[in-house]
């Protein structure tokens, strides 16, 4: 599982993935990813890093990604974080705050709790769980 969450091992076939540069998905170099050619599943890094910023996604987990983003950062970029959930915690900027939080409505320790690391099914809990708290404050 480690190696999964590394970038280096593609969690759809197993096999050992390639460090290139972006410019092979998009055209033009957004610095480098880890790609497997054969699922054409990827993720980038940090920058100026070799560090994965998650798990290899195909195309069904980009878009499972994409909405849970959507969701989880309107509480998380915003004050919102701090109306639903009232915890005090000093020095803690909001994202990781609301990252806090959403460990716990997952049960998952904070240390694996970021949407990069997440699959479908995961990305599917964070919007059943932000959408309607976004819903019901921005309307």
């Amino acid at each position: 599982m480690n190696e999964i969450l590394t970038g280096k091992i593609c969690p759809y076939c197993g096999k050992p993935t390639e460090y290139v540069d972006s410019s092979i998905i998009y055209g033009r170099s957004y610095g480098m990813i880890y790609l497997c050619h054969d699922c054409r599943a990827y993720v980038g890094v940090h920058k100026g890093t070799d560090q994965a910023l998650g798990r290899l996604a195909n195309a069904e987990l980009r878009e499972a990604k994409k909405e849970a983003h959507f969701y989880f950062d309107q509480i998380a970029k915003t004050n919102l974080i701090n109306k639903i959930w009232k915890k005090h915690i000093p020095n803690t900027s909001n994202r990781n705050k609301a990252y806090l939080w959403l460990s716990n409505q997952l049960g998952i320790p904070r240390e694996l709790c970021h949407i990069g690391m997440f699959d479908v099914e995961d990305c599917k809990r964070v919007v059943e769980l932000c959408k309607p708290i976004v819903e019901c404050h921005t309307t």
